[in-house]
């Protein structure tokens, strides 16, 4: 057996590494148009509704944005994630489910990482973008806001 140089191996792998990447992009971009494609619609949609009522509920009781407070409160970060996990894991676990029977269905075997990738975009996004901004709605809705509403105004003669 010749000895393969170390330049050569490199090449090798970058190769593969290549390949991978582009297996990766067009499997995804697969799923658009494949079978079980409406799970790109629901899932997301499942995951804002359930970002959004922890929103809601967030700025209704005064807690900061969950997001916000995720990073900036270690002492919390434990419980912020086993809530975010509580409301958005069985859309998670469903998206792991379904992607799997995708890949076995209509590619004959399993991409775990592809699993996990799409998995995350349908579920933990969408559920993190909807959060922070839910939780701004549900503070004007506060009985105690501070917010200043528009009835609330009282002439000042200035301006």
């Amino acid at each position: 057996m010749p000895a393969i140089s170390k330049h050569r191996l490199g090449m090798r792998k970058g190769k593969v590494m290549e390949e991978m990447w582009l297996r990766f992009v067009r499997n995804l971009l697969g799923r658009f148009d494949g079978p079980l494609h409406f799970r790109l619609i629901v899932q997301p949609m499942m995951a804002a509704i359930f970002g959004i009522y922890g929103g809601i509920k967030d700025g209704r009781a005064g807690r900061p944005a969950y997001l916000w407070s995720m990073f900036l409160s270690s002492h919390h970060r434990k419980e912020l994630l086993r809530e975010a996990w509580k409301r958005v894991g069985r859309v998670f676990i469903f998206a792991v489910v379904l992607d799997v029977g995708y890949q076995l269905y209509e590619q004959g075997t399993l991409y775990p990482g592809e699993t996990l990738v799409v998995a995350f975009v349908l579920a933990i996004v969408p559920y993190f973008i909807v959060r922070g901004p839910a939780n701004r709605i549900g503070r004007l809705f506060r009985k105690d806001s501070p917010v200043i509403r528009p009835a609330a105004h009282k002439k000042t003669g200035v301006g």
